[in-house]
């Protein structure tokens, strides 16, 4: 009679290791941005284990990853860092990941992994989205100045204008990814390494061009939006520029320095106006590189205006009001009573 042979348990440092290097580059061939924000959720976690356990990373067992230990490294990212319920959100998704790999190479650490599995994702009330009237993103656009910087600055802010990019599409833009043609348009890498093509209008293509003269020595392959080092520019450094022309367009509209805009509210404003002037739910989607149709809709709900216009096409009722009298009853005299 054979002997039957138990499941060998796996080191918790190779299975990162493979979680990292097999699964996620080759298996799945996640974007390096995903890996960068899975790799920054294990070693916080990393991190907090050590301090909370009085283990190094390299020490820890599935094991030790207990809904307990889950739960305070979630509230720790709350309270201690401040994170936002969706960067926690975020946070939790990668740990599930690894977690769900896991329980595929190690079986017998299964018991530990459905019950960290049970840790549940956060709800949270989504904000309303903001987003700019076209006088005040005309205004945050402003005109390019002479110097290179100024020159670079506001190409960037007319790209994200004009085509509804995410950062990490605009920044990721190099010079070979602009056809300035008769179809003239950009090509963009957004989530899940999925490429669509944005139209672009006539006075952004003559922009790229000028820009292009002004940097002959850009080649094929250069970022088209570097910083003095050459390189492609960073999240921080688009944010950093976005703000100093909302400092000046402040000259102009005082309110807007009493908001919050990011480079992702120019994204809900190219979608709104999109929408305001009549474009189909289905071609924004196209544009925005929206996976669902859901995404798109919330900008319905932050239209007031195309709801009050929808509201006065619908013929208000001719309702009498009665005036409401509670009856004299004894559960309801208690109730009141209370």
């Amino acid at each position: 009679m054979s002997e039957i042979i138990a499941p060998r348990s796996v080191s918790f440092a190779s299975l990162i290791q493979q979680f990292f290097t097999e699964y996620l580059v080759k298996q799945r061939a996640v974007s390096p941005r995903t890996i960068a924000s899975y790799r920054d959720a294990m070693m916080l976690f990393l991190d907090f284990a050590h301090e909370r356990l009085g283990k190094s990373p390299t020490a820890l067992s599935l094991s030790d990853f207990d809904p307990d230990l889950i739960l305070a490294f979630l509230d720790h990212l709350e309270i201690d860092r401040h994170n936002s319920v969706r960067s926690r959100n975020l946070r939790l998704t990668a740990l599930r990941s690894f977690l769900k790999f896991a329980a595929r190479r190690d079986v017998s650490s299964f018991y530990f992994i459905e019950s960290a599995l049970g840790v549940p994702m956060k709800r949270f009330e989504r904000p309303m989205l903001g987003f700019l009237s076209r006088e005040e993103m005309l205004a945050v656009l402003g005109q390019p100045g002479d110097t290179w910087t100024s020159k670079r600055d506001h190409l960037l802010l007319t790209l994200l204008y004009n085509t509804g990019a995410r950062v990490s599409e605009i920044i990721g833009i190099r010079v070979c990814d602009v056809v300035l043609d008769v179809a003239a348009c950009v090509h963009l890498l957004g989530k899940g390494r999925k490429q669509r093509s944005t139209p672009l209008w006539k006075s952004t293509v003559q922009e790229i061009r000028a820009w292009l003269k002004y940097n002959p020595t850009f080649g094929r392959d250069a970022a088209l939006l570097p910083n003095r080092a050459g390189h492609a520019m960073t999240r921080g450094n688009v944010s950093q520029r976005l703000n100093i022309a909302v400092v000046k367009a402040t000259e102009k509209f005082s309110s807007l320095s009493k908001r919050s805009i990011s480079p992702h509210t120019i994204r809900h404003t190219t979608a709104m106006h999109l929408l305001q002037s009549g474009v189909d739910f289905s071609v924004i989607a196209l544009w925005l590189g929206h996976e669902s149709m859901i995404t798109t809709h919330r900008y319905v709900e932050a239209n007031l205006e195309m709801k009050t216009k929808a509201l006065a096409k619908l013929q208000e009722p001719d309702t009498k009001m009665h005036l409401y009298h509670p009856a004299d009853d004894e559960l309801m005299q208690f109730l009141q009573s209370l």
